[in-house]
């Protein structure tokens, strides 16, 4: 049995005993990474280290640490209370604007998980106090991204096209635009559907004072009396572990009171250095190109610095779990990579005779892999793959990049990659392990389904 295959069957055991003994997935794929990157690929530590996701690690402590503090000195609730009133009371209106914010911070050029790490705490946040499926809200941030990631001035768009003119193919910048934009828009769109979207048009206007599923109780004045919920807003809307209260923090009494914004809860010093800080956020990540994870640890610093008692439990609520399990998987990820088993599998789906199959198990490849790893990464490993049998003149090269680009990115749902990670570490009080399922679920069903109706789409008709 050649290693490369025996390194997938590990992964295919990680899974099943993951899923079957509920021990966390990212402590196997270490034990794993070390017992294939030793035994199997003649690794020392430091191979074996080489793949471990060092950038993903801090951007995902550094980015919950910030939110955390903010969570927990009221600064997400008055977030919460302004989008409410932007929107006029429509709740269902809020997930469409998350899409379209992430959607607009990928266009203009910001990575997509740094547009992820800003907006998804914020749109999750809201989701938990007005009962909206947290797997709804989450997926709309990600499939936004996704949607504005292939503009001609995006990092995704520059990097493909780039590739494409490299290799000396035909390209279209609009066309792989689009081509993202729609497929996303489409997906969003029966989610929007499938997860209780109509619901929430049901559900008509709120004021910011009806809390949803809040369990605070407080005043008429203050953030909204409990309302006991107002049903769920679709499939896997678990807003809590025993049916716990989504508030972060008891109401305090400047929170009681409704101040000069009109939301029920007032700025105060704290609230105010902390939007500031979110804001700075922003501006370093888009504006300098500075890592979104040393900034948001370096902005918490400051915060907790200044403001300890509210600060005090930001680090327990850190998503550790969440760290493990996905800087795990991606370190087992990279051993496959440097054992040449990503590379392995791409050259024999290359290699095979017929064209168009050759084309939509590329697109399969390229979707499997990005769930896990880097979807730029991939895509520049099989653009080239793909290349001996665009030269035949039977497949488009225009429609073939646009599919793999798509079926490389959609994925990034899944809870593997850096922004279904993101998605799932902002989630506030949700069952991590309920709402890790639904991710997986969601992802594999992506996974699934996107590669081959890109191919059909994009492949077959033969664009380009």
């Amino acid at each position: 049995m050649s290693p490369e295959l025996i390194s997938i069957l590990v992964l295919v055991v990680v899974f099943v005993i993951a899923t079957t003994r509920s021990v966390n997935m990212g402590a196997l794929a270490f034990a794993a990474a070390f017992g294939v990157g030793t035994l199997v690929a003649d690794l020392d530590a430091d191979g074996i280290f080489a793949g471990f996701p060092g950038d993903l690690f801090v951007v995902l402590v550094g980015v919950t640490y910030l939110f955390a503090i903010a969570r927990a000195n009221g600064t997400t609730d008055w977030l919460v209370h302004a989008a409410v009133r932007l929107v006029r009371g429509r709740v269902a209106l809020i997930p469409w604007v998350m899409f379209a914010l992430t959607g607009a911070l990928t266009a203009i050029g910001a990575v997509s998980p740094a547009a992820v790490a800003i907006v998804a705490p914020i749109a999750l946040s809201f989701a938990t106090r007005y009962s909206i499926s947290p797997l709804l809200m989450g997926t709309m941030v990600v499939h936004g991204a996704q949607a504005g990631g292939f503009s001609p001035i995006s990092i995704y768009g520059s990097i493909v096209n780039g590739i494409v003119e490299r290799e000396k193919l035909p390209g279209s910048e609009i066309g792989l635009f689009l081509a993202s934009l729609v497929a996303n828009l489409l997906i969003a769109a029966v989610l929007f559907a499938v997860l209780g979207g109509r619901k929430l048009w049901a559900r008509g206007a709120v004021t910011p004072e009806d809390g949803g599923v809040s369990g605070r109780g407080t005043a008429s004045a203050g953030t909204g009396s409990s309302t006991g919920g107002s049903g769920n807003g679709g499939t896997g809307a678990d807003t809590g572990t025993g049916g716990t209260a989504p508030a972060a923090v008891a109401v305090r009494p400047e929170q009681e009171t409704g101040g000069a914004e009109g939301t029920g809860i007032r700025l105060n010093p704290a609230r105010i250095a902390t939007l500031v800080a979110l804001v700075a956020l922003v501006v370093a990540v888009l504006g300098f190109d500075l890592d979104a994870g040393l900034t948001a640890v370096t902005l918490a610093v400051v915060l907790s610095t200044a403001w300890p008692d509210d600060s005090r439990r930001a680090v327990q609520e850190i998503a550790w779990s969440t760290v493990l399990l996905i800087c795990g998987v991606l370190t087992y990820v990279g051993v496959l990579e440097e054992m040449g088993t990503i590379t392995w599998a791409g050259e024999g789906v290359g290699g095979i005779g017929v064209p168009l199959l050759a084309a939509v198990l590329l697109c399969y490849i390229g979707a499997i892999v990005s769930a896990f790893a880097s979807s730029v990464g991939i895509m520049g490993a099989l653009i080239p793959l793909a290349v001996p049998f665009l030269a035949q003149g039977e497949i488009g090269a225009v429609g073939m990049v646009a599919a793999l680009a798509v079926s490389a990115t959609v994925v990034d749902v899944s809870p593997f990659s850096t922004n279904g990670a993101l998605v799932l570490a902002a989630a506030p009080d949700v069952d991590r392990d309920r709402f890790f399922r639904q991710l997986m679920i969601y992802g594999g069903i992506v996974v699934a389904a996107v590669p081959v109706l890109a191919w059909l789409v994009l492949v077959v008709p033969g664009f380009g």
